[in-house]
């Protein structure tokens, strides 16, 4: 009985216990297309050994012959039409710079209001990078910026109803809230 096919599937369970779920990438700091290349740089190592025999007829024309042979090969390739300048390398490594400025004025107003990542040594250079920038608080105007215009809008405009609105100021309505305590009218039956 052959037991290759049962071996194939216990090696494929047996993987199957060590692969871990795919992450997506964190692309957000790359630093560009990282493809900047102007050329290429190899070396190489090659040995090969390998013997033909000629048999013939004839035996005294028989031979052997044993072959051998060993090569050390650095090449270099130069890509034409590169578009790798030194401009380009000047820009890549400014925004490189730009995005990590960015970054590091998103974080340092938390990093300089938390004292305990000052104190842990993980943080040490995110903490070197943040010292002597100063942030100032965000000072975000308190409810929602659209009410606050709707509410203007309805104070220049007193006698526009607007739909949906909460009211401000005197209700325009001739309905009035009776008091807590009073007692409604029970209503009249009808007569059919």
């Amino acid at each position: 009985m052959n037991y290759y096919f049962t071996g194939a599937l216990i090696v494929l369970f047996v993987l199957l216990c060590f692969i871990r779920p795919a992450h997506p990438r964190n692309e957000y700091l790359n630093d560009g297309t990282n493809t900047c290349s102007t050329g290429d740089l190899s070396l190489s190592v090659e040995q090969s050994d390998s013997e033909s025999r000629y048999r013939h007829y004839n035996p005294d024309n028989n031979y052997n012959s044993p072959y051998d042979s060993r090569s050390l090969r650095l090449t270099w390739r130069h890509y034409l039409g590169s578009a790798c300048t030194k401009e380009f390398r000047k820009v890549q490594t400014e925004n490189v710079q730009l995005k990590q400025q960015l970054e590091l004025m998103k974080m340092c107003g938390k990093v300089n209001n938390n004292p305990t990542i000052a104190r842990n040594p993980n943080f040490a250079l995110l903490v070197q990078k943040c010292s002597g920038i100063i942030i100032p608080e965000n000072k975000k105007p308190e409810g929602s910026l659209w009410d606050n215009m709707k509410d203007g809008y309805k104070k220049d405009n007193p006698d526009l109803t607007l739909m949906g609105d909460k009211i401000i100021g005197p209700s325009k309505s001739k309905l009035k809230i009776p008091p807590k305590d009073y007692i409604l009218p029970l209503p009249k039956p009808k007569n059919d």
